[in-house]
This record gives C-alpha cells, sequence and structure tokens, in this order.
C-alpha cells in the first residue's frame, strides 16, 4: 500500500485548504483513515478520523472547522480544513488501517501565516 498526499500550501489566517490521500491497492473501502500533524517541537498527534463504516472523530482544536471524508470509489480520503489558524501549522500525514497494519504517507506541509 502507497499514501500520496497533497494539498498542503501556504495560507493566510482564516482560510481554506483541502487536503488529499490517495491510496493504492484494492482494500481501501475496507481500511480506516486519520489524518495526524506534526508541528516542529511537537509531539505528532491525532486530527481526525474515519472507519469504513464512515464514522468520524476528531481531536477537539479542530471540531467545527475540519471535515474528514473518504471516496472509496477513488481510493481517496480528505480533510476539509477551515478557518485555518497559526496553530494548525504542521506536517500533515495520512494514516491507513486495515487489519492489524498501519501506513504512512510522506506527508505535506500546511503553513498559515498571520
Amino acid at each position: 500500500v502507497q499514501l500520496v498526499e497533497s494539498g498542503g500550501d501556504l495560507v493566510q489566517v482564516g482560510g481554506s485548504l483541502r487536503l488529499s490521500c490517495a491510496a493504492s491497492g484494492s482494500r481501501f473501502s475496507f481500511s480506516a483513515m486519520a489524518w495526524y500533524r506534526q508541528a516542529p517541537g511537537k509531539q505528532r498527534e491525532l486530527v481526525a478520523g474515519i472507519n469504513s463504516g464512515g464514522s468520524t472523530n476528531y481531536t477537539d482544536p479542530v471540531k467545527g472547522r475540519f471535515t474528514i471524508s473518504r471516496d472509496n470509489a477513488k481510493n481517496t480520503a480528505y480533510l476539509q480544513m477551515t478557518s485555518l489558524k497559526p496553530e494548525d501549522t504542521a506536517v500533515y500525514s495520512c494514516t491507513m488501517r486495515i487489519l492489524s497494519a498501519n501506513y504512512w504517507g510522506q506527508g505535506t506541509q500546511v503553513t498559515v501565516s498571520s
């Protein structure tokens, strides 16, 4: 399985971005997907997750601003980010979990400028 993230960019405070995570293979629809982020000098944190049935969860700081979704026909997961804040600046990585295996993408940089 390979995961390729895209969509990271430099954006101003209050702006929006949509991150994409394209997965290879044929088991995407059976997997749980999640987005993590890691800011410089900080631990990596879970941002949002979506299971194979479409149930979602979010870390408190992004609730109401970020939306995770998936398109099984395209083998792609998304993270729609709105009302971005400087503290959202980080490398965002997607993960795919299926059975007992976890796969990671290479990450995409999101920078929110004030």
